[in-house]
C-alpha cells in the first residue's frame, strides 16, 4: 500500500521589508524632532520643517505620527524604556529597597533632565484624556508605578518595610512626589540638582515617616 502523498506546505509570503522601512522612518522622525525641539524649542518646530528634516513630504510623516506631542511622548517612552532597561541591567537585589528605589530615580532623572520638555509636554497632554497621547502617558506612569511596587513588595518580603505597609499606596506617593519635583523644574523653579535633592527627600520621609510615633505604655 503506497503512502498517501502530504499535501505540500503552504508557502510564506516573503517579507516585503515594511515593517523594517516603517521602524527606519519612525526612527528618522523621532531623530529630526529631538533636533528641532532643541533648536527651535517645541512650540517652535513644525512637523513640515520635520519631515523635511528626517527626508520626507509631510504626508509621509502623516502616516506614522499625528501630531507634536505623539513625537514628544514618544521620545519620553523611548527614554522610560532606557531607564528601565538600565536599572534592571545594575539592580542588586541584596541592597534594601531603599537604595534600590534610590537608584531607579537617578536612573530615570539622568534621562529625563536632559530635555525638560518632556515633562512639560506630557502633561499638557493629560489634559486632554481622551487623547491617544494622554493613554500613552499614562500607561507610562502605570507602568513606572508597577515596578516601584515590585521594588516595595520584594523590600518588605526582606523586611526593610513594615509587615503591612501597602506598597501600591506607597508607590504611587513616591511616583506622585517625583513627577511633582520635575514639574517645578520643568517650569524653571528647581534646577536639576534641586529636582533630584526634592526626589531624594520625598524618598527619605517615606521611608522615615512623618507621623509622630505613639508613646509606649509606662
Amino acid at each position: 500500500m503506497e503512502a498517501p502523498v502530504s499535501a505540500p506546505a503552504a508557502r510564506l509570503r516573503p517579507d516585503d521589508g515594511r515593517l523594517v522601512r516603517g521602524r527606519a522612518s519612525r526612527e528618522r522622525i523621532l531623530r529630526a524632532a529631538r533636533e528641532l525641539f532643541r533648536e527651535r524649542g517645541f512650540d517652535g518646530a513644525t512637523l513640515r520643517a520635520i519631515a523635511g528634516r528626517a527626508g520626507m513630504g509631510a504626508s509621509s510623516l502623516y502616516r506614522h505620527i499625528r501630531s507634536k506631542e505623539e513625537l514628544l511622548v514618544e521620545d519620553l517612552a523611548v527614554r522610560q524604556e532606557e531607564a528601565w532597561r538600565r536599572f534592571r541591567v545594575e539592580d542588586d537585589r541584596a541592597r534594601t529597597a531603599r537604595e534600590r528605589l534610590q537608584r531607579f530615580f537617578a536612573l530615570q532623572h539622568q534621562l529625563l533632565s536632559e530635555e525638560p520638555d518632556l515633562t512639560t509636554i506630557a502633561l499638557r497632554a493629560l489634559t486632554h484624556p481622551e487623547a491617544r497621547v494622554s493613554r500613552r502617558v499614562l500607561a507610562l506612569h502605570d507602568r513606572s508605578i508597577g515596578l516601584l511596587a515590585e521594588i516595595l513588595l520584594q523590600g518588605r518580603m526582606r523586611g526593610d518595610l513594615a509587615r503591612d505597609a501597602d506598597v501600591l499606596l506607597a508607590s504611587r506617593a513616591l511616583f506622585h512626589a517625583a513627577l511633582g519635583a520635575r514639574i517645578s523644574w520643568a517650569n524653571g523653579l528647581l534646577s536639576a540638582d534641586g529636582c533630584a535633592d526634592a526626589i531624594e527627600s520625598s524618598l527619605e520621609l517615606l521611608f522615615r515617616g512623618i507621623g509622630r510615633s505613639a508613646p509606649g505604655p509606662d
